[in-house]
């Protein structure tokens, strides 16, 4: 199983990003998705999530600016980042609970970097 993330890339404060992350490989099921970032010097923290029931969970800072969204057919989730500000810069990964055998685990993308400055 892979997850590839796409989207980053250097952005003006204000500005707007959209990232992907597709699951690849041999997915019997994916229950969650979700975006984490981690930016210099700090820990990872969850951005948003979106659980298979269709349930969303957010950062409390994030809400009202970041979107997450999800294609179940295309094992696709986005985050749709509105009004970026220079503390949004981190590294963004995609995670996923995939099943393969009937047992869910935890991957993890390579991540895709966000840079907000001017």
């Amino acid at each position: 199983v892979q997850l590839q993330a796409s989207g980053g890339g250097l952005v003006q404060p204000g500005g707007s990003l959209r990232l992907s992350c597709v699951a690849s490989g041999s997915i019997f099921s994916i229950a969650d998705m979700g975006w984490y970032r981690q930016a210099p010097g700090k820990q990872r923290e969850l951005v948003a999530r979106w659980a298979s029931g269709g349930t969303t969970h957010y950062a409390n800072s994030l809400l009202g600016r970041f979107t997450i969204s999800r294609d179940s057919a295309k094992n696709t989730v986005y985050l749709q980042m509105n009004s970026l500000k220079p503390e949004d810069t981190a590294v963004y990964y995609c995670n996923a609970k995939v099943s393969v055998d009937g047992d869910y685990t935890d991957y993890w993308g390579q991540g895709t970097l966000v840079t907000v400055s001017s």
